[in-house]
């Protein structure tokens, strides 16, 4: 058995993608490559208040990664690794339909 501390990190993770707004989030970031708030808002139709909340949470889970240009920030997935459990999630629910 893996320790209970990476346990509790991996249990960390699943709850910051649990959310369907947040797994939207890291479609379309995995989709586009890099997006800024304004964005990612136009894409999912939410507000920028509610898409830089949900980054927050993203952002504390190390599951997306930032970079400022000027004004605006831009956003993508941390690593590629996050892709990868992204395909598999969403392949894994495509079986269960």
């Amino acid at each position: 058995m893996p320790p209970a501390e990476l346990i509790g990190g991996a249990s960390e993770l699943l709850k910051a993608v649990a959310d369907p707004t947040r797994m939207r989030i890291l479609v379309a970031l995995q989709a586009a490559g890099e997006l800024c708030v304004c964005d990612l808002s136009a894409v999912l139709g939410m507000s920028s208040s509610a898409v830089s909340h949900q980054l927050r949470v993203l952002r504390e889970a190390n599951l997306v990664a930032s970079r400022k240009e000027s004004r605006q920030v831009f956003y993508r997935l941390a690593a590629a690794h996050v892709g990868a459990m992204l395909r598999g999630a969403l392949e894994h629910a495509l079986e269960q339909l």
